[in-house]
């Protein structure tokens, strides 16, 4: 949990945070001097009262995406001592997260899912009747 906490991101998260929440109560208090001036009106008022609201809207954010992040982190399993890689898998770094491949597709059978198939038959002959196939 703390590496998490501590994680250059998470860092550069919290300074964010932090420095969202400051800038909205100095804004707070420059509306609440102005409101009290000669100046000042009821949108003063109002906008005073609205920046501490951001503030904790901004502090809500980083709690929820620190807990999701912890729960991640939490439900991830832990790879095992006594597993060893298989010698004939390569080593890899893991998928690219730009590279999208759809799951591999299967012809369904009338045995499997009548309906599926059947809907599988018709989408088959639109895309037969199309003038304009899509690439």
């Amino acid at each position: 949990m703390l590496g998490l906490i501590l994680s250059p991101r998470w860092i550069v998260w919290h300074v964010l945070t932090l420095g969202a929440m400051v800038t909205c109560g100095f804004l707070a208090a420059w509306q609440w001097r102005r409101a009290g001036s000669a100046l000042g009106s009821a949108l003063n008022v109002g906008y005073g009262l609205q920046w501490p609201v951001f503030a904790l809207f901004f502090g809500v954010i980083w709690w929820r995406m620190l807990r999701i992040e912890l729960a991640k982190v939490s439900e991830a399993p832990e790879p095992s001592a006594t597993t060893e890689p298989s010698a004939a898998a390569p080593p890899s770094s893991g998928p690219s997260p730009f590279a999208y491949r759809p799951p591999a597709m299967r012809p369904v059978t009338d045995a499997e899912d009548p309906e599926l198939a059947e809907y599988n038959r018709m989408l088959a002959a639109l895309a037969a009747r199309d003038p304009h196939p899509q690439d």
